[in-house]
């Protein structure tokens, strides 16, 4: 492993890229040597706070072989455009969630990728909380047995904190809505638990927030192993909230927000605490770019199961729209 940090330009210039850059600086693997934005005073600003360079364009980041990656925080409809032009500068590229927009474009940024030898690490945190890698691990060591189903809520309180003007809550720039914006995380923690989901059935509500996307939705999550999820999220609830249930047919374990992670053997009466010491989620997807960019490591999260991740948000939406049962694959088929 080389000693010396990966040198990344940051793109995009929001409340997200601040978070990323925070953890950069926690991490010590990478350092962020320019950054570029269209606005000239959210680029100026960030500069100064993070001490890099600000760029005059992205174009300029592209140009300068020192610079070995991109920290890409831009609008989801822009994700294709900015990570090909990564690709074809031979720059690495680190992509949060979704992917994109459409499993049309997120195959593309795939493709580009691939084609040019490059790494596409998508950004997806809450898989690593160290409560959902203890459930992995026991799945894994056989000792949930067959898994069965799963219940998931994640939820967030948005009103007084909305901004109508931001792409991040308007239909053409996150399509599905609370779905696609935190539903996701979860749809993805049910994938890593319980397996790929391979059909989704949907019903969303506009309840609280202004605008023209959902904030309330619910979804049943098909397994290819026969188990079935069930998910809510919300941006319409009164305050911040998680819970994940997995069942298997030998132990179960709950997990909440304020009460942390339980397991519960076939047998019990009662479950038990399991202690799990909090964990760095985006210092540890941001290390693990850092060391596939330096050969000794791969993404978790790469363009293919980023692409599999919003194809099940994208049949969710289909459903919702259409009061239908909709198959993932039929997504991935339809949207190529």
């Amino acid at each position: 492993m080389s000693s010396e940090p990966v040198r990344v330009a940051a793109l995009g210039m929001g409340w997200w890229s601040d978070v990323l850059a925070d953890a950069i600086q926690r991490s010590q693997r990478l350092k962020i040597v320019a950054c570029f934005t269209r606005s000239e005073e959210k680029r100026a600003a960030f500069a100064q706070k993070y001490g890099c360079a600000a760029a005059r364009s992205y174009e300029e980041i592209l140009k300068d072989d020192s610079i070995e990656g991109i920290i890409n925080t831009t609008p989801n409809n822009v994700h294709l455009e900015s990570t090909q032009a990564a690709a074809e500068a031979g720059k690495h590229v680190f992509l949060d969630k979704p992917i994109a927009n459409t499993v049309s474009d997120a195959k593309k940024i795939t493709r580009a990728c691939e084609s040019a030898g490059i790494v596409l690490s998508v950004g997806y945190q809450r898989r690593r909380e160290s409560h959902f890698r203890w459930v992995r691990q026991q799945i894994d060591a056989g000792n949930f047995g067959k898994l069965v189903q799963g219940e998931a809520n994640i939820s967030r309180d948005r009103e007084g904190q909305f901004d109508l003007s931001s792409w991040r809550y308007q239909a053409s720039g996150m399509p599905g809505g609370v779905m696609l914006q935190i539903g996701i995380h979860y749809t993805d923690v049910f994938e890593y638990l319980l397996g790929p989901i391979v059909a989704v059935s949907a019903r969303t509500a506009q309840l609280v927030l202004p605008g023209d996307n959902p904030d309330v939705a619910n979804l049943i999550l098909e397994h290819e192993n026969g188990a079935i999820s069930m998910l809510s999220a919300s941006y319409a609830s009164a305050s911040e909230y998680y819970l994940m249930n997995i069942y298997g047919k030998q132990a179960s374990a709950f997990y909440t927000l304020h009460e942390g992670l339980r397991h519960l053997k076939r047998g019990e009466k009662q479950s038990h605490p399991v202690s799990c010491q909090k964990n760095d989620t985006i210092v540890e997807e941001l290390d693990e770019f850092a060391d596939s960019i330096q050969g000794t490591a791969k993404p978790e999260m790469d363009g293919q199961r980023a692409t599999q991740s919003l194809a099940v948000i994208r049949a969710g939406v289909l459903s919702s729209q259409e009061n239908r049962r909709v198959e993932v694959k039929e997504v991935l088929e339809e949207e190529s």
